[in-house]
C-alpha cells in the first residue's frame, strides 16, 4: 500500500523521518505525530542520515523540515530518561550526540534549511527549528524553551541561537521563564521570518524553498556561508570573505549568465 501524500510504502509511511522530492526541493518530515514528534534515538538516527545524504545530493537545492500532524517538534523523548533513571546521563549524550550532529549537517550543508513550523514547537524542537536557515510558522505556533522546567539546560544549539537573535537579556528571559510565545511575537523578535494561517504552512515553505531552488545554487550556498561567518567574524574579516566569495562566483558560468540577463532585461537561466 502507498502513502497518499508521500508515495511512500506502508513500512516507510511508519518510519520516524519521511524523506520525499518534489523537484530540486527535498522535504524531511518527522513522524511520531502521535507522540508530537518528539526525538527518540530512532528518529535522531534517521534525521542525521537524512541530512548527511541530502547535503551529498546535487540535485537538490533547497529543503523543507516539517513535522508530520499537529505539532513540528515537541522536544525530546522523556520517556527514554524515565525508563532508567540511573541511565539518564548516558541516556541524554548518546541522543544529544545524535541531534547536535544534525544540527552541524544543516548549518554546514550548503542547501538552505526552511521549517515549516505549526503547533507546539518546544524545548529541542526549539533548537531544531532555529537552526535552519529560514522559518516559516504557522499562527497556531507556539515556542517555547521548557528545559528548565525539567530541571536541566537547552541543547540543540538553543543558547547560541537565542543569544545571538533575541540579545543575552531576552533570550535568559525566554529560558528561564518558559512562558510560550506565540507566532506574531516570533515574527516580531525574528525568530520566523513569515506567519501564516492554520494549513498553510508546509506549502508556503515549500513554494519558498522552490524559489530559492530556481536561483544560482552556488550563490546561494555563498550566501548562507557568509551569513553564518558573519555571526563571529570580525568586520576585516568578513570584508575578505565577501570578496573572496565574490571573486570566486565571478568565475563562473552562472554569473556570466546573469550578467548577460542582466543587460539583455531577461530572466537568467541558470546551471540546472
Amino acid at each position: 500500500m502507498t502513502d497518499p501524500i508521500t508515495g511512500a510504502t506502508e513500512s516507510a509511511a511508519e518510519a520516524p523521518v519521511i524523506v520525499s522530492r518534489d523537484g530540486a526541493v527535498a522535504i524531511v518530515r518527522l513522524n511520531r505525530p502521535k507522540q508530537l514528534n518528539v526525538l527518540d534515538v530512532a528518529m535522531g538516527e534517521a534525521l542525521l542520515a537524512a541530512f548527511e545524504r541530502l547535503s551529498a545530493d546535487a540535485t537538490v537545492r533547497a529543503v523543507v523540515l516539517a513535522g508530520a500532524g499537529r505539532s513540528f517538534m515537541a522536544g525530546g523523548d522523556l520517556t527514554v530518561f524515565h525508563a532508567d533513571p540511573g541511565a539518564a546521563p548516558q541516556a541524554a549524550a548518546r541522543l544529544i550526540d545524535l541531534f547536535h550532529a544534525t544540527m552541524l549537517a544543516i548549518r554546514g550543508m550548503a542547501q538552505p534549511v526552511i521549517g515549516a513550523l505549526q503547533g507546539p514547537v518546544a524545548g529541542g524542537g526549539l533548537g531544531l527549528a532555529l537552526a535552519c536557515d529560514l522559518g516559516i510558522a504557522s499562527d497556531d505556533a507556539t515556542f517555547l524553551s521548557a528545559y528548565t522546567k525539567i530541571a536541566t539546560s537547552p541543547d540543540g544549539g538553543t543558547t547560541w541561537s537565542l543569544t545571538r537573535l533575541l540579545g543575552p537579556r531576552r533570550a535568559l528571559e525566554v529560558m528561564l521563564l518558559n512562558e510560550p510565545m506565540d507566532a506574531k511575537t516570533a515574527l516580531a523578535f525574528g525568530l520566523v521570518n513569515r506567519v501564516v494561517p492554520p494549513g498553510e504552512v508546509e506549502a508556503e515553505a515549500v513554494a519558498l524553498a522552490h524559489r530559492i531552488a530556481a536561483g544560482a545554487h552556488g550563490a546561494t550556498a555563498a550566501v548562507k556561508r557568509l551569513v553564518d561567518h558573519a555571526v563571529t567574524a570580525t568586520f576585516a574579516a568578513q570584508l575578505a570573505a565577501e570578496k573572496a566569495s565574490f571573486v570566486e562566483r565571478a568565475g563562473t558560468a552562472d554569473f556570466r549568465e546573469g550578467i548577460a540577463a542582466f543587460l539583455e532585461r531577461r530572466a537568467p537561466r541558470f546551471e540546472p
